[in-house]
């Protein structure tokens, strides 16, 4: 493992996703990736009586088909990184209880998917980990109520707003030959664009998407046309457009490679406004969908941008501007070999 200009790691040795899994709400199962994932539930509460313990499930059923899997007994796990969006990353912090293994919790908001994957490549790569399980969850209705508005109130949105994914990924990292290879990843600086609308989040982390690619690009000497698909986290269709003109004017034009998961996960007539977002968002498209089409052949590297608005109800109460974060791992399919960066 080697850093390459001042934000990106660049993993020498092979170091693998060994399994992945995903477990879903009903929209997400409903959606055009609904054949993806690995468990999906016909209601938000999941067969719990509470939201926030359906999420809890979600997670733990992510946990456990990942290492049924794997075929790895959560014995044999030498670390355990997860977050969440929920105070105090709770959903987390209680899976990580009935796991007999050592938990680093990470708060990265939606961009904690690629935070948690970088952060145990590293671990792995640096030998203080064999094998490192990472995990993170949303919830449509916990998010609601933590960060806006209860679901009860009926509070109308405007076309701005995002919808949080309901769902859990878990993924297994480790040294072992396994079907798909994490090649770099790059860190992203918070950035903060001055915007304080929390129903407009897609423009809020537009700015530090298109700041944590160019960063790659430059790190790297790379370039667009050196990724087969080149995906963030949950802009959705107001961020995503920002991030593409942002890019351009610094002379990175990412159309032709571009998409985002918060626009792959519903369809276009499901009631989303302007799309999806939440941790689970990058999450289930990645590690349901992309890993499945790294093995088809469809993809041989992917670049995906991870985002997240550091944002708390208390800051936005006191009209605080939303600053927000986004990370980027690239993966590869784990039988292709190429002589290209990075």
């Amino acid at each position: 493992m080697k850093r390459v200009g001042k934000q990106t790691w660049v993993f020498d040795e092979d170091i693998y996703i060994k399994a992945a899994a995903t477990a879903v709400g009903p929209f997400e199962a409903d959606g055009p990736l609904g054949g993806y994932f690995d468990i999906c539930h016909r209601d938000l509460y999941c067969g719990e009586e509470t939201w926030e313990l359906a999420e809890r499930r979600l997670m733990s059923e992510a946990v456990a088909c990942c290492l049924q899997k794997a075929g790895v007994s959560a014995r044999d796990v030498d670390l355990f990184l997860a977050g969440d969006l929920l105070n105090q990353n709770a959903t987390s912090n209680y899976v990580a209880r009935e796991l007999p293994m050592p938990f680093l919790c990470l708060f990265g908001a939606c961009s904690t998917s690629m935070q948690t994957l970088a952060a145990a490549a590293a671990f792995v790569a640096g030998g203080l980990a064999d094998t490192a399980l990472v995990a993170t969850s949303s919830h449509n209705a916990t998010a609601e109520r933590q960060f806006r508005y209860p679901t009860e109130l009926g509070v109308q949105k405007p076309k701005t707003a995002t919808f949080t994914v309901t769902g859990a990924g878990a993924a297994l990292v480790g040294r072992t030959s396994g079907r798909w290879r994490i090649r770099a990843a790059t860190i992203g600086k918070v950035i903060d664009a001055g915007l304080t609308n929390p129903l407009d989040m897609g423009a809020a982390m537009a700015p530090a998407a298109a700041d944590t690619i160019e960063r790659h690009f430059r790190d790297l000497g790379t370039s667009p046309t050196d990724y087969d698909l080149i995906v963030t986290g949950d802009l959705s269709r107001i961020g995503s457009v920002i991030v593409r003109e942002l890019l351009a004017e610094s002379g990175f034009d990412i159309s032709d490679v571009y998409n985002d998961c918060g626009l792959m996960i519903y369809r276009p007539d499901q009631k989303v406004f302007a799309g999806g977002s939440g941790c689970a968002c990058s999450a289930v498209v990645t590690y349901g969908y992309l890993l499945h089409e790294l093995d088809r052949g469809t993809f041989r590297r992917l670049l995906i941008v991870a985002t997240g608005a550091l944002l708390s109800q208390t800051m936005v109460q006191q009209k605080q501007s939303i600053p927000a974060v986004a990370h980027g791992v690239v993966l590869e399919a784990a039988e292709w070999e190429s002589d290209s960066p990075p």
